[in-house]
């Protein structure tokens, strides 16, 4: 009984397009935050004195410090994106799966 519960959700033309978009929306969000996060290790690693230069000339705070607060708030961002599109896209396709699976 349980493999045929599995063979149902696996040929789920739904659960195929579930596991598409989130495939597709994993790896654009994840490659995203590399690209920002390997950045700003990078412009560490090359040119610290760019992040070491202070924003005003008589502050404290340097472009460094602004760019780390970036790259924290843009993971924040990215996980509030895929958290709106999971709530939104994917437990409505995860309902038409289980609704499919109940009617069976």
């Amino acid at each position: 009984m349980k493999n045929e519960y599995i063979k149902t959700i696996k040929n789920d033309p739904n659960y195929k397009e579930l596991l598409q978009r989130r495939r597709r929306l994993t790896l654009g969000l994840s490659l995203s935050m590399l690209v920002v996060y390997f950045s700003f290790i990078l412009s560490i690693a090359f040119k610290p004195s760019l992040l070491g230069t202070p924003i005003f000339s008589d502050s404290v705070i340097t472009y460094g410090i602004a760019v780390g607060i970036f790259v924290i708030l843009f993971a924040f961002i990215l996980t509030g994106i895929y958290t709106y599109i999971a709530n939104k896209k994917f437990d409505a396709l995860t309902q038409k799966i289980q609704n499919n699976v109940k009617g069976m």
